[in-house]
Parts: C-alpha cells; structure tokens; sequence
C-alpha cells in the first residue's frame, strides 16, 4: 500500500521546527520572543515546535535572560547531548582531530603523529576517542582532509596511486559513523570561500604550497569544483617548459634540485629558503625567483582556461617573499594576462578550519533530520 502523503500540519511543524533548530544552531540560546524575531513565526507556533522539540530531546533549558525588562524569560538552546563531528585534518605524519557540536562550537581537540604508515586509521581513531572521552558524547559523523585526488566513493589517489578507498573503508568500520574524506586543499578553498579575504569573490583558485608540493582549490560562481573524477586542482603536474611531462612544478624534490644548483643545503624546506631571502641571501633569493616563475606560469595558465577573479596564496606560497616575487613576476605578463594574487585569511590549518565547517554542517543535516523523521 502506498504510504498517503504528510498533511499540511505535519509539514508545516517540520519547517518549523528546522527553523527554530536553524536559528538556535546560528545564534546559540534564545528566548520565545528572540525565535519569534529570528524565524518570523507566532508565540503559539514557538511554543508548540519548542515542547515538540524537547520532547525529542533535541532542545533543552538554558539558564534564564535577566537583561531585558519585564519578567525574566527562560532561554533554551540545542540540548547538549545531541553529539558531535569530527574534523580530521590528516598529512604524510600526522593527524589534528577536533570535534565540533552542531553550532561549530570546537569541544575538543587531539594531535599525533604516524609512528608508520600502516597505523594511520589507528591513531586517528585514538584520537578521536581522546575527544569523545573529554567531551563526553557520541560522535555521529567525520569529515576528514587528505593530501591527494578523492574520487566520489572516498578514494584517495596519491603518488601510490589510488586506494581503490580503502582508506575510506577502514576509517568508517573503525569510528563506527559516516565519514567523508575530501582533498586538503579543496577544505581549505571552502575554508576561505565562507568567512575570509575571498569572501566577496564568487571565482577563485586557491593555491596551497607546502613542502610536499602544489595543490589548487577551485572555487567557480560561489560552488567547489572537484571535477568528474577528483582531479580538478591537481596543478602541480601542468606542464611547464622545460620541464618534461608530468614532472612536479613544485615539490620538495625541485626545491631540493634547486638548492643544489644554487650552492644551499639541499635537505632544507622551502621555508627555510624563503627566510634566508628574507634575510638578503643572494642564493636563497635565486631559488625563490624561479619558484615565484613556475607558480604565477601556473596562475596564468588557468587564468586561461578559468579566469578566476584572484588566486588565493597559502601555506608557503603566502611568504611575504614568495607573494611579492610572484606580484613582480606577474606584472611582466600584465599587458597580455591579468593575474590577481591574495593572501589567505587561514595559515597552514585552513584544511581543518574548512573540514570543521564542512563537519557542522554536515552534523546539523544529520541531526535536524532525524530529529523532525521521529
């Protein structure tokens, strides 16, 4: 038998109650007449979605508002046992756990290092069981950043090749909830794209340069774009003359190569290179003038093919030294291409502030739903 549609009533207290739990996760406790202002809905309405709401378990009291005149209001907020997201922020030797409730409000926080590879769903779990511990209560869903491609069934393509998601699949089985794995850099792109420099931009790219290599995040008409099967912003492997096919632009194998070349130690990270630029070496200011070339070539060849309003600088690539070498460099090309470079809001956790927005949202989906389903 098919089941007879929901009737006005049942819909109506629905958008109600979304709108209430909207509000209270937006704006933290509120009083009745504060949620009449906020969701434009009657005393009664209020009062009927809030009783229907703790009945749930979803809402709870909040202490009392004596600010206001008149007699003293009771607040309510989302009950604080509703539970909780992981953000996970993962590289090649460490993972930062953070869980977040559903106002995006950080409870709790982890950090540790891969003893090996082959442990790393192991620490991770730990940690977020560290968390769960402190902040006492379950946790209903992960969101976690990666270095390389994630193709749309959560598998991870890096310099080993895909995963086929197992990964993915072992992450899940061991926290026991949903997990969705996105790239870092596409986290991070988000990560500006909602509360930042890039904020009145509705197209960017964002370019993130960190010791292991290149990654770009791209943002078109307001909306991520992670390409059919992932690989849009893989821009470390454009080719660049002379280079041969498919070698790194960027990477720690070139900054090392190029060290070399220029009489430095070839075991030292990009950013030791750009201080020593900082500082006026001559040799350290060679390398950071061919590294600028190889980005703003970069730059001007998805300006092609995008033209995004601006390229968001982070990580290395946001170096006062390394910014103002690729502003030099692009104004050589400016009479042929305009290239438009910013400096991110976010340092090197912008992939972790991005996954725990994506987190709170994500947990607020969940729990509203199942909330207003019972």
């Amino acid at each position: 038998m098919t089941r007879p549609l929901a009737g006005p009533q049942t819909l109506l207290r629905t958008l109600n109650g979304r709108a209430i739990l909207e509000a209270l996760a937006r704006s933290g406790p509120r009083t009745r007449a504060e949620l009449m202002s906020a969701t434009g809905l009657s005393r009664t309405a209020v009062t009927q979605v809030l009783r229907m709401l703790e009945t749930a378990g979803a809402v709870a009291p909040a202490g009392v508002d004596r600010d206001t005149r008149g007699p003293a209001a009771v607040r309510v907020a989302l009950h604080p046992h509703l539970g909780y997201a992981a953000a996970i922020h993962v590289d090649h030797h460490a993972a930062h756990v953070v869980l977040v409730d559903a106002t995006g409000t950080v409870r709790a926080e982890a950090h540790g290092d891969f003893r090996t590879n082959d442990d790393r769903v192991a620490c991770i779990a730990g940690l977020v069981d560290e968390c769960r511990r402190a902040a006492k209560g379950p946790v209903h869903m992960a969101v976690v950043a990666v270095p390389g491609a994630v193709t749309t069934d959560g598998g991870i393509r890096n310099d080993e090749g895909p995963d086929g998601g197992q990964f993915h699949t072992a992450l899940t089985a061991t926290l026991g909830c949903e997990v969705r794995i996105e790239n870092d850099v596409n986290l991070a792109a988000l990560a500006e794209l909602t509360e930042s420099t890039a904020g009145s931009l509705s197209s960017f790219a964002l370019l993130l340069l960190v010791d292991d290599g290149l990654g770009a995040g791209i943002v078109i008409d307001g909306a991520l774009h992670r390409g059919a099967s992932g690989l849009a912003g893989e821009v470390m492997y454009l080719p660049q003359s002379p280079l041969p096919i498919g070698a790194p632009v960027v990477s720690d194998v070139v900054v090392s190569d190029l060290a070399l070349a220029n009489d430095r130690d070839p075991r030292a990270a990009l950013g030791d290179h750009l201080e020593a630029a900082a500082a006026g070496d001559e040799a350290a200011l060679k390398i950071v003038a061919e590294v600028a070339r190889r980005l703003v070539l970069i730059a001007g060849t998805m300006t092609l093919v995008l033209d995004p309003e601006a390229f968001i600088l982070s990580g290395d690539a946001a170096h006062p030294v390394l910014a103002e070498a690729m502003v030099r460099v692009a104004e050589e090309f400016a009479p042929l291409l305009t290239v438009r470079f910013l400096v991110a809001s976010f340092g090197v956790e912008a992939p972790l502030v991005g996954a725990v927005r994506e987190a709170a949202s994500g947990l607020r989906a969940m729990l509203f739903t199942r909330v207003l389903a019972a």
